[in-house]
């Protein structure tokens, strides 16, 4: 009888067994089978074209991680040429992502429509031990308008104008010294370094009234530089990896993360407390006192987490977006297969405006190629060449293209930049003259700075930054690329740098 028992209860355990597992196997068949055109988080959107290799459950990941970072962005002007303006993919977690590279739709996100396309949760999640939670960039609403507008009077402000105007100078006048000891003693001067090391030694003086120090000490870099670098460099492996967070908690990563972050903070907090303890600062003009002076809502001083979060964001996106521009530029106008005649204009023109003289904010304005040359370099090798929004409500874009609400719709200035639709047949074309004497593009076009409520409040001290640096170089070198005949691999970043930097040598020029 005991016999017995025993094997109508291992029968009884199996079968129960047998139909849990069978349940299992049911469910996990039928999520596959749900999920098996998009990935898990995402709704099923047969209205939208996709690209092949999608995987069930998991979506586009394995295509995206099959993709070289070097080779990231000709991936998404592959699809745009394949599948058209308009296409999707979905990723675990992050879900779907709508690409709408168009100018009508870039401007009906950032501009008509812009309130109802944020940054969102998980785009903020992966900046956030860079940025704050109190910077401009990753706020949305009164906390945002707040920043926007004390931001926006200081840049309109014609004493902090003439203030930048002179550290562009000064800084220039640094990177001068140092190419000319590169031409006396015949070396080679890496460009993209050199101008991240100008940019943030002018974002120092422009933003906290104190340079950082890094035209001194080219050779060995400041902790500050490299703790920015570092942070930034994690942050930028966020935004393709959805399983970020559980990668650095196992490979220790987010304990570098903390280190940065706080060697960061820190440094702008003694920045912070040392200028309030000094007492008297009627004669300042940088950001940071302007800030300082400044009351919140509620007529109390603005919170140190509030000043610490906005002047790392203003360092963040003033350094690297405006040294990446002037390396591509360079890159542009020296390489083997640049117009001759483009070098020649440009030339012309800083001597014939600058006349051998300091640039003045007032001489800039007349640098209109060298602007042109500017511009033209952001259009084909935008300083963000890719960006996002979140939709918060369900909406329609101009050409049709339904956006539920929770889903993402991303564009591509890299792409948009070397669209024959959007530019014409000379897309890919180096061409400067596009900007002289014609009709100015639409900013959905041409949406380097950004539109509408989000538009980039530094533009014109960005334009002027670069045209200072261009005109004092150009001034006194002549420029020879190191390796004319070589195309620069990109990294995949926040901004946009070259892989291995742009070699150059300068001589000076025989006036």
């Amino acid at each position: 009888m005991s016999t017995l028992t025993s094997l109508f209860r291992y029968v009884l355990l199996f079968a129960v067994s047998s139909e849990f597992l069978a349940v299992i196997l049911a469910l996990m068949v039928f999520y596959v089978y749900k999920h098996r055109s998009h990935a898990i988080g995402s709704r099923l959107r047969p209205d939208l074209k996709q690209p092949k290799g999608v995987f069930p459950i998991l979506g586009h990941l394995p295509l995206l991680a099959s993709v070289p970072s070097s080779g990231l962005y000709q991936f998404f002007e592959k699809q745009y040429n394949e599948l058209g303006p308009v296409w999707t993919i979905t990723l675990p977690i992050f879900g779907r992502i709508i690409q709408i590279d168009s100018a009508e739709n870039v401007e009906h996100v950032l501009k008509t429509n812009s309130y109802n396309f944020e940054k969102g949760g998980a785009f903020k999640g992966i900046l956030q031990d860079l940025l704050g939670t109190e910077g401009m960039n990753l706020n949305e609403g009164e906390k945002w308008r707040f920043v926007r507008s004390l931001t926006s009077r200081v840049f309109n402000t014609k004493a902090y104008r003439e203030y930048t105007s002179d550290i562009f100078v000064t800084e220039s006048r640094k990177v001068i010294n140092y190419l000319d000891k590169a031409s006396s003693q015949g070396t080679v001067v890496d460009f993209q370094a050199l101008m991240l090391y100008f940019t943030l030694d002018c974002l120092g003086s422009t933003l906290f009234g104190e340079t950082f120090g890094c035209l001194e000490n080219i050779e060995h870099g400041v902790a500050f530089g490299v703790s920015l670098d570092e942070l930034l460099e994690t942050c930028t492996k966020r935004l393709i990896n959805p399983l970020w967070k559980i990668q650095e908690r196992m490979t220790s990563v987010d304990k570098k993360v903390k280190h940065d972050r706080q060697s960061l903070r820190n440094h702008v907090l003694e920045i912070i407390e040392k200028r309030r303890k000094d007492g008297n600062h009627a004669h300042r003009k940088d950001f940071l006192q302007f800030f300082l002076d400044s009351e919140d809502n509620k007529s109390q001083p603005l919170s140190d987490d509030l000043l610490i979060d906005n002047m790392l964001t203003f360092t963040t996106a003033g350094r690297d977006t405006t040294a990446h521009a002037l390396t591509w530029m360079f890159y542009l106008i020296y390489r083997d297969d640049s117009d001759e005649s483009i070098r020649a204009t440009l030339v012309r023109e800083v001597d014939d405006v600058l006349g051998g003289s300091i640039p003045t904010h007032e001489t800039l304005k007349n640098l209109k190629f060298a602007e042109a040359c500017f511009y033209e370099a952001l259009r084909i090798f935008p300083p963000v060449p890719r960006n996002l929004r979140y939709c918060v409500k369900e909406d329609i874009l101009p050409d049709g293209t339904k956006v539920y609400a929770g889903e993402w719709v991303a564009w591509s200035s890299y792409v948009m930049g070397r669209s024959e639709s959007v530019w014409g047949p000379d897309a890919k074309e180096f061409r400067p003259s596009r900007w002289i004497n014609s009709v100015k593009p639409s900013l959905g076009k041409f949406n380097s700075f950004g539109l509408g409520p989000r538009a980039c409040p530094g533009q014109h001290h960005a334009t002027i930054q670069v045209l200072t640096v261009i005109g004092m170089i150009l001034q006194h070198f002549d420029v020879k690329l190191e390796e004319p005949s070589k195309v620069p691999t990109y990294a995949t970043s926040l901004a946009f740098p070259m892989v291995d930097g742009l070699k150059i040598r300068v001589s000076r020029r025989q006036l």
